[in-house]
């Protein structure tokens, strides 16, 4: 397995390359923001933790980062997409949406007096959290359930249930969309000041991946679950 980052690779660096390495980061107390300039080696030398442990860890997650389901979804069977949505996009909602938000709030709370529109991406963005969040626990509860029980009992009652939700989340899903691509407008695509901080770029990068994650999602509900099961 080819390594991706060494003990000289600067933790700037590091989370510019892998975002979710700041986690792993902020776990272990090592800015990555401020100090950002220092090699792993040096971080980790001041805070005496071992350097080939953390590297291993940090492999480990980029390698899973890259990991892709070479599938033709088309051709599964209900409950066979909807478990790979709900272990693949909905755990990472779960675990990015609540871990993301106080960097957010942080870069509101810094830059938001000389970058006012911080605060218009500080509300969008609680919005969507709420709003996903909410979305997860209805298809989980109501919407899946219900699909797996018409693929299992194709019943003209199973189907009206289950056609009425499947109209609510699609509509849902428009709401998510127009949040996030309000985001990206308000952003600029996306793109942080020259003069931006570690944790300002942070941010900036993984909503951007919030956004790919979200578009992919979407599109095996919207394009594929949900026109195989009303046809």
């Amino acid at each position: 397995m080819e390594k991706m980052f060494t003990a000289q690779s600067t933790v700037g660096e590091i989370v510019a390359i892998f975002p979710k390495a700041s986690d792993l980061f902020k776990t272990y107390k090592i800015d990555f923001c401020c100090g950002g300039n220092r090699t792993l080696a040096e971080a980790l030398a001041e805070k005496k933790f071992p350097v080939e442990d953390i590297l291993q860890q940090l492999q480990t997650m980029y390698q899973q980062s890259l990991q892709k389901v070479e599938k033709n979804w088309l051709e599964a069977s209900y409950t066979e997409l909807i478990d790979h949505i709900i272990q693949k996009h909905h755990r990472f909602l779960m675990e990015e949406l609540p871990q993301l938000s106080p960097y957010v709030t942080k870069v509101l709370h810094v830059h938001g007096a000389e970058h006012p529109h911080l605060v218009k991406v500080h509300k969008l963005f609680n919005d969507l959290k709420t709003e996903l969040e909410q979305h997860l626990i209805k298809e989980e509860t109501k919407a899946f359930p219900l699909i797996i029980q018409f693929e299992q009992h194709p019943t003209e009652e199973n189907e009206q249930a289950m056609k009425q939700v499947i109209g609510e989340l699609v509509a849902e899903h428009d709401t998510a969309g127009d949040l996030i691509k309000e985001i990206r407008e308000i952003t600029n695509d996306f793109t942080p000041p020259a003069d931006a901080c570690g944790t300002y770029r942070l941010v900036y990068n993984r909503l951007e991946a919030l956004e790919s994650d979200l578009f992919e999602h979407i599109h095996l509900e919207n394009n594929i679950l949900f026109p195989n099961v009303l046809s």
